[in-house]
């Protein structure tokens, strides 16, 4: 496992940036509560490790190191970086924009569908179209994430079958593609 290269850093700053705005990356570390966790790279997937986790890690031989800590996205063949549905919990507690389902239309989205108006039940202020939003029940349990394809005041004026947030990830892959991840 390695550390990320700037440009490797960039890419994933400016990812992340879409779902939960700036972040805080010193030299290659988040600053999360107290502890201070890493970004590394490993076979083109990117983990999320604490470093102390990083350091007893380097007992192990390289061959026989599968994963450590929590896969967060891959790098695609063209470079670019694509986060996967494992950063929910990070993207779900440091979010800025937010959807709340309504219980009958959560299995709706859990299935891979995008979030209609009438499936909102509530919304945060002041989200742009191209915004990267969390996407929660009612209950504030974390079910996934996607695009804002209108702004919070569109939303108002749309009618019920209008679409509200693209899908992009939720935890209903861990069933459907549970071979991949």
């Amino acid at each position: 496992m390695s550390l990320l290269t700037w440009r490797e850093e960039q890419k994933l700053r400016l990812k992340v940036r879409y779902s939960i705005g700036e972040v805080y990356l010193l030299t290659h570390h988040f600053y999360i509560v107290i502890k201070y966790y890493c970004l590394t790279e490993r076979r083109n997937k990117i983990y999320y490790v604490s470093e102390s986790l990083v350091k007893r890690a380097t007992n192990i031989a390289r061959p026989n190191l599968v994963s450590l800590g929590t896969c967060i996205g891959k790098y695609t063949h063209g470079g670019n970086f694509h986060i996967t549905v494992q950063a929910l919990n990070l993207l779900a507690a440091n979010a800025k924009h937010k959807v709340w389902l309504k219980p009958q239309s959560e299995m709706s989205f859990l299935y891979g569908n995008h979030v209609l108006k009438s499936a909102l039940g509530r919304i945060t202020e002041n989200i742009a179209p191209g915004d990267g939003v969390v996407v929660f029940s009612m209950s504030d349990v974390p079910l996934g994430f996607g695009v804002a394809a209108k702004s919070t005041q569109d939303c108002r004026k749309l009618d019920p079958n209008g679409i509200v947030v693209l899908h992009q990830a939720d935890i209903g892959e861990y069933l459907r593609m549970e071979d991949e991840l």
